[in-house]
C-alpha cells in the first residue's frame, strides 16, 4: 500500500520537531502526502507533509512560508507554520524503497470546513452569494499585502508571467502535448497559446496588478469555521497577476451562477481594495488559462485516473479558445 511507504518518514520527519507526536492519520495522498497529528502533551492538532520531490527548491519552500508568515502578521488567517527543533523550516526524509528524499513541513491544523463542500449543500443562492462575497473580500486582503510587501533578501518563487503560462516550458506542463488532444484540437491549442502568449507579454506588472499570488485559492483551499475563512495550501504561490487568482476562485462556476457569485465575489473584494474594469475584463481570458494549465497538470500526471475529469476540463477549455479566438462566436458557430 502507497500508505505503508510514506508512514515510516512520516514518523522519521516528527522526530524533528518539537512536538510529542501521538496519533498519526494520513488525510491526503496527492502530489505531497498529508498527515494529521496530534501532540500528545497538550493535544494540539497539526498538518504533516511530505512535498513531492520535483515541485519545489528547498529555497522555494522556505520562501513560501516567509510569505505564510508576513500573511499572518497582516491578520490574515493560514495555517501557521512549525520550526524544526534546530529553528529550521524542514526536515528532509528518505522515503524507505524509493531512495527519494522529501521535504516535510509542519503547520498547526486549520479547524473548520471545506468552503467547497459547505456551496454544495448550499440550496439558498443568498447564503452562496455571501460565502463568495467574503472570498472576495479575503482575496483582496491578501491582494492588498502582497502588493504592499518587500520580501526578504533571498526570496524565490517562480513567474507566473507570458512565459510562466504560455511558454516552451509552462509551469504546469505542455498542455498542448496532451495525449487525449486530436491533432485539429492540438491545433487550436497552439494558436491560442500564441495569442495568450502575446495578449500577456503585453500586460502591466505593477505590484498594484502583479505581485505575490496564492494561485490556487478556489473553495477548496478555503476553510470557513463561523464566519471566518482560512487560506490554506500555498503550494502554488507565484509571483502573477491578481487576475489570475480571482479567475481561479471562480473557475468552476458557470452560467448564470458564475455571473451571480462574480458579482458578489467582486463586491467583497471592492470592500477591501479598488479594482479596475479594466482589470476584471481580463477575467474570461484567465479562465482559459487556468483551463489550459489544467490540462497540462493532467499531462504531467498520468499516472493519476482523471480521464473523466480531463474530458469535462477539454470540452470547456475548447469552447473557451473557441470564444478567445472570435468572441462572437459560441459554441456550434
Amino acid at each position: 500500500m502507497a500508505e505503508d511507504i510514506f508512514t515510516p518518514a512520516a514518523r522519521e520527519a516528527l522526530t524533528a520537531f518539537p512536538i510529542e507526536p501521538d496519533a498519526l492519520e494520513l488525510v491526503s495522498l496527492a502530489e505531497n502526502v498529508t498527515y494529521r497529528v496530534v501532540d500528545r502533551c497538550d493535544g494540539v492538532a497539526y498538518a504533516l507533509r511530505l512535498h513531492r520531490p520535483w515541485y519545489h527548491t528547498l529555497d522555494e519552500l522556505i520562501s513560501e512560508r516567509a510569505w505564510i508568515r508576513a500573511l499572518a502578521d497582516a491578520g490574515i488567517a493560514v495555517q501557521m507554520p512549525m520550526r524544526t527543533r534546530d529553528g529550521q523550516e524542514y526536515a528532509s526524509v528518505t522515503i524507505p524503497g524509493t531512495g527519494a528524499t522529501r521535504f516535510a513541513g509542519l503547520a498547526r491544523w486549520t479547524t473548520g470546513r471545506v468552503l467547497a463542500g459547505v456551496l454544495r449543500e448550499t440550496t439558498d443562492a443568498m447564503v452562496a452569494e455571501r460565502h463568495f462575497a467574503r472570498l472576495g473580500a479575503v482575496t483582496a486582503t491578501l491582494h492588498e499585502q502582497a502588493a504592499a510587501w518587500r520580501p526578504p533578501a533571498g526570496f524565490t518563487r517562480n513567474q507566473l508571467d507570458a512565459d510562466g503560462f504560455m511558454g516552451a516550458a509552462p509551469h504546469w506542463g505542455p498542455f498542448w502535448d496532451h495525449k487525449g488532444l486530436t491533432d485539429a484540437e492540438r491545433r487550436l491549442m497552439l494558436d491560442v497559446r500564441a495569442r495568450l502568449h502575446a495578449a500577456l507579454a503585453r500586460l502591466e506588472r505593477q505590484p498594484a496588478v502583479y505581485s505575490m499570488i496564492h494561485a490556487d485559492m478556489h473553495p477548496g483551499n478555503v476553510l470557513i469555521d463561523g464566519g471566518g475563512l482560512t487560506i490554506i495550501d500555498f503550494d502554488d504561490a507565484a509571483w502573477g497577476w491578481h487576475a489570475y487568482d480571482i479567475a481561479v476562485a471562480l473557475v468552476h462556476q458557470h452560467g448564470a451562477a458564475l455571473e451571480a457569485f462574480q458579482r458578489a465575489y467582486i463586491a467583497g473584494y471592492r470592500s477591501v481594495r479598488p479594482i479596475s474594469d479594466q482589470v476584471l475584463a481580463l477575467l474570461p481570458m484567465f479562465r482559459l488559462v487556468r483551463g489550459l494549465a489544467q490540462i497540462g497538470w493532467y499531462h504531467q500526471r498520468p499516472e493519476l485516473d482523471r480521464l473523466a475529469k480531463f474530458e469535462e476540463t477539454k470540452a470547456v477549455v475548447l469552447d473557451q479558445c473557441l470564444m478567445f479566438l472570435s468572441p462572437a462566436r459560441g459554441r456550434g458557430a
